[in-house]
């Protein structure tokens, strides 16, 4: 993905942005413009720069960029912006949320912070698990983050609650998948009835189940988007410390995919 944000992404994000002010009679100095801040923190995601590394030539400071991030997401303009492109994708008929596959990859935390524990996978550093769900697309619906030692069927169903209804096409949004397909980490008698429950049908590998399953002709689209996340330098490494640019990162990473699966079709 290329490191300067398009004008067509700009597009999409301005209509979410809060209006900016001119100074007031008394004077002071301007705020520095959205576009320069969301060009920062695009390039930030891209190439995994760190805040205090980013050139000044791009017109403001990274910490700049870093506060503003941050409000943003408290503010819920990510999440509109992802769940605007959602929709796009549906209209164009590429979204179907009536299927859904989840998967989990870990990132190295350094220097520790929220939603961070020692990673079963890296020696037991600090690092955070980003668990993903999907469509049959491909297509990102939900991001979420815990520390690396929680184990993935743990993270099941707050994965699931969090995805989002998606309009775009005539009809009520469904609220949940009729399908959700997962790998052997995930397996959980008690959350398969609870699944169920919701009026979601699990195939759910089990531990001790007999290889062969062929649900892998399912999920591997989810480890195809791990790559795309993966290929966000900023979603390997995790410098942050607060678990809410976490989050922000996070969903504007799968916004950014988003927004590249529009741009593709």
């Amino acid at each position: 993905m290329q490191s300067q944000m398009p004008d067509e992404f700009y597009e999409f994000a301005i209509k979410h942005l809060p209006e900016q002010w001119p100074p007031g009679r008394q004077g002071g100095r301007p705020l520095i413009c959205h576009r320069t801040i969301l060009n920062v923190i695009w390039y930030v995601e891209v190439t995994g720069c760190r805040w205090k590394d980013v050139p000044k030539q791009m017109g403001c400071s990274g910490e700049s960029a870093r506060t503003r991030l941050r409000d943003w997401e408290t503010a819920g303009l990510w999440d509109a912006i992802h769940l605007e492109l959602l929709t796009v994708l549906r209209k164009m008929g590429i979204l179907d949320t009536s299927v859904a596959i989840i998967d989990s990859t870990q990132t190295r935390a350094v220097g520790g912070g929220d939603k961070t524990g020692p990673s079963p996978v890296d020696r037991g550093k600090l690092g955070t698990k980003f668990t993903l769900i999907v469509d049959p697309h491909g297509v990102p619906l939900v991001i979420t983050t815990a520390p690396s030692n929680r184990s993935d069927h743990l993270e099941l169903l707050p994965a699931v609650q969090q995805i989002p209804e998606v309009g775009g096409q005539p009809g009520r949004p469904k609220s949940h998948p009729d399908d959700l397909y997962a790998d052997a980490g995930y397996d959980s008698e008690p959350r398969r009835q609870i699944l169920r429950f919701l009026g979601i049908e699990p195939h759910i590998r089990y531990k001790n189940g007999e290889h062969g399953s062929h649900l892998g002709k399912v999920r591997w689209v989810v480890e195809r988007t791990i790559s795309w996340l993966k290929g966000l330098r900023r979603m390997r490494v995790r410098y942050d410390r607060s678990d809410t640019v976490i989050d922000a990162f996070t969903t504007l990473a799968a916004a950014m995919i988003c927004f590249q699966m529009t741009q593709a079709a």
